[in-house]
């Protein structure tokens, strides 16, 4: 009979396994097993979920197809300022296209916008690249602000927690849309003389400074309750009983396990500022022309639905399509990060 000292001798022995026999295995196909990290386990998660997926191709063409517009525009050989409908004889009749389905031809592959005949489907690839890289510039901003803010309230607490506190409370008590609708016009009255017109990056500019300065208490607010609970646990005292520096605790050990909440939370935040500025742009603060917007294609398509419906269709699907994949790759990153979630 084999003795306990023998058995605990020959698991030590024997090979693929380690000394305590169980930290080595073999797979079926005889290849060793090797532990994966938190984050390797969160991508096998998200790859076996095909729509989360399909979702990020979608909203990966999107942005590239933002990036490469001048590059689309020169293959093309179209732009989105020319009015090829005025310069054209016979590609306009009483302001809108000629041809049926708004004008879509080879030449003109979306057709043409009724009144001042540019190019639709050059409208709507910069509209995107406009509509999508404001809202990426309000997001980061958001984030950062959110992350300072919310995770110095969470760690230090006191009088801290307490003004910052205060702060979002009052934030949060605005409305959001009617903030924007009175205080970009007056924000760019403070710049801009009355008889002159605005340039498009101060407009920009000033959407990103308005839109994030009522856009980061949601995420702040998140991550001060994150971090009020993660303070106490075992690994932050014996962080602090070893004489680390709060910052370094903030960095190494509060950050790493944040992660989860701010890439969830910023995967909603960028389709809802995309959603508000062509909001504000269809009311006429946002972008005006000639700057192509998604809102304010939109906006003329109100003018022109009744006699073009061509004209608000391709704007609409894409708006659709974008902000569809984007809450679909949120929902896949958070499920892809639980991973007590059934799959």
């Amino acid at each position: 009979m084999t003795s306990p000292s023998q058995t605990a001798v020959s698991k030590t022995d024997t090979p693929g396994l380690g000394p305590d026999g169980l930290s080595k295995g073999k797979d079926r196909k005889g290849g060793e097993l090797v532990g994966r990290s938190p984050g390797q386990l969160m991508w096998a998660r998200f790859r076996r979920d095909r729509i989360g997926v399909i979702s990020a191709y979608v909203v990966l063409f999107f942005f590239a197809v933002g990036l490469l517009a001048p590059v689309i525009s020169a293959l093309y050989g179209k732009d989105p300022y020319t009015r090829y409908g005025m310069l054209t004889p016979g590609l306009l009749t009483n302001g809108y296209p000629t041809q049926p389905n708004g004008g879509i031809s080879s030449e003109f592959w979306f057709g043409i916008e009724p009144t001042l005949g540019r190019d639709v489907f050059m409208q709507l690839i910069y509209g995107i690249r406009t509509t999508l890289y404001t809202a990426v510039a309000i997001t980061i901003a958001s984030v950062l602000t959110a992350i300072v803010l919310g995770v110095a309230a969470g760690y230090f607490g006191g009088k801290i927690d307490y003004f910052i506190g205060r702060v979002i409370d009052l934030l949060m008590a605005f409305p959001n849309q009617l903030f924007f609708v009175a205080f970009v016009p007056v924000v760019g009255a403070v710049f801009v003389a009355p008889e002159d017109a605005m340039p498009t990056w101060l407009r920009a500019t000033i959407l990103i400074l308005v839109m994030w300065f009522l856009g980061w208490m949601s995420l702040a607010r998140l991550l001060r309750g994150t971090v009020l609970s993660l303070r106490e646990r075992e690994y932050i005292e014996a962080a602090k009983v070893s004489g680390a520096s709060p910052a370094r605790i903030v960095r190494r050990e509060l950050l790493p396990n944040v992660v989860t909440p701010i890439l969830v939370q910023t995967t909603y935040m960028l389709p809802n500022f995309v959603t508000s500025i062509a909001g504000l742009s269809f009311l006429g603060v946002g972008f005006v022309e000639p700057t192509p917007d998604w809102g304010r294609m939109f906006a003329n398509a109100a003018d022109y639905y009744r006699n073009d419906i061509t004209y608000l269709f391709f704007p609409g699907l894409a708006m659709v399509i974008f902000i569809v994949a984007f809450n679909l790759l949120g929902d896949s990153v958070r499920d892809a990060f639980d991973p007590k979630r059934a799959r």
